[in-house]
């Protein structure tokens, strides 16, 4: 992948990941950047996880195993956005 095209693909994950947070849980809060701390700042529970992936692999068109979820996958926007961009390869 050039840099730009991951740059792009990067912008895409991180705005298919606030699209998603704001479908599933509502929030409308303030802006979602790669910053943003799912627990802390968007208040991210399992329940809220669940539907999360859910709607993301809906989304972006992949898919995740539960196997190899980590709890830092879900620190901030950038981890879950890191995680996702591993699928792909």
């Amino acid at each position: 992948m050039t840099e730009l095209t991951a740059a792009t693909h990067r912008t895409a994950v991180v705005e298919a990941i606030a699209a998603s947070l704001t479908e599933v849980l509502g929030w409308e809060s303030g802006p979602i950047d790669e910053q943003t701390s799912l627990v802390a700042d968007i208040g991210l529970d399992s329940t809220g996880v669940l539907d999360l992936l859910m709607a993301l692999e809906d989304r972006l068109g992949v898919e995740f195993d539960a196997a190899e979820l980590r709890v830092e996958h879900f620190a901030t926007v950038a981890s879950l956005a890191a995680h996702i961009e591993s699928l792909d390869q």
